[in-house]
């Protein structure tokens, strides 16, 4: 299994609108169970902090920036669709791998005892 990645994501939100109040609840949420604990999270609140909104080119909140590992990539709308907010991590594509490659582990494995077993 290859080592965990490090995540530093910025979550750009208006306010308390609740839409960007979801956006922050669902990705905690989701940071908590999926990343355990190797990310960092800064949420910039783009109407007391209008220039760093400008300097990242942000034109919609909420807009989720994971900025490392690379490529950077952004996710606009309340991350209420668990599995687009994990292919856009990129974390959904490195479980399937995982899985995959362990399920084919497991078929060689199962493969390799049943054909000493015919004899």
């Amino acid at each position: 299994m290859s080592p965990r990645k490090t995540y530093i994501l910025k979550l750009y939100v208006a306010g308390n609108t609740p839409n960007s109040m979801r956006a922050l609840k669902t990705l905690r949420n989701i940071l908590e169970t999926e990343f355990k604990g190797v990310y960092a999270l800064k949420v910039i609140d783009v109407l007391k902090n209008p220039q760093l909104a400008e300097e990242d080119k942000i034109l919609a909140t909420p807009t989720l920036s994971k900025i490392l590992p690379p490529p950077v990539r952004r996710i606009i709308g309340d991350l209420s669709d668990r599995e687009r907010v994990l292919i856009g991590l990129d974390l959904l594509y490195d479980e399937l791998a995982d899985n995959s490659l362990t399920s084919t582990l497991m078929d060689a494995l199962e493969d390799a005892g049943t054909a000493g077993s015919d004899s």
